[in-house]
């Protein structure tokens, strides 16, 4: 994902480039096949480079953890900071912000950080299957989208989960407060 910016370093200021994207990004031992196209746009101090890219990433739901693809949309807006003076050869100053991108010293633009970049912050936190998904059996860990499991889900309150346990010994029979009392005389 590098292009040769030389050319458009020399061009004037507005000077636009199309750079198609039709490659492969590794990151931690997992390929993204990013495609898409950017334009590279010349500035007064740098390269802009913009537009919209897509990949797709296999992950697990969140709720079922069945493994699924999902398309992951990018839209990229970077700039980038030439080191060397096209023109003088002059090394030029670095950027103020330590974070910037910047275009190495024989004059080529590296997409690959920035598109790593996009594409970690732009993984869903919670993935799901399908926006349905029922998930999994709290209980036995049945997939709930195949149909229900012979489990009984009572809903309880964890504080009150000791009361619970008392109640089912049957060593305190605990009041219906619905029940009419007896009056006594």
């Amino acid at each position: 994902m590098q292009t040769n910016v030389a050319q458009l370093l020399k061009a004037p200021v507005g000077s636009v480039r199309n750079f198609p994207i039709d490659d492969v990004l590794t990151e931690n031992g997992t390929e993204y096949h990013v495609r898409g196209e950017l334009t590279l746009i010349r500035s007064t101090n740098s390269i802009l480079v913009q537009g919209r890219l897509e990949t797709q990433a296999h992950i697990a739901c969140s709720r079922c953890a069945k493994p699924f693809t999902q398309k992951i949309p990018l839209k990229i807006q970077e700039e980038f900071f030439p080191t060397i003076d096209i023109i003088t050869g002059a090394r030029l100053p670095k950027p103020e912000d330590p974070g910037s991108f910047t275009i190495d010293e024989h004059h080529i633009l590296d997409l690959t950080e920035a598109i790593r970049q996009y594409i970690i912050t732009a993984m869903p936190m919670k993935p799901l299957c399908k926006e349905d998904c029922a998930g999994l059996c709290t209980v036995c860990g049945k997939d709930l989208n195949q149909g229900k499991c012979g489990c009984t889900q009572e809903e309880t309150d964890p504080r009150w989960a000791e009361l619970l346990k008392l109640k089912n010994s049957n060593k305190v029979k605990i009041a219906n407060p619905n029940k009419q009392r007896k009056k006594v005389k």
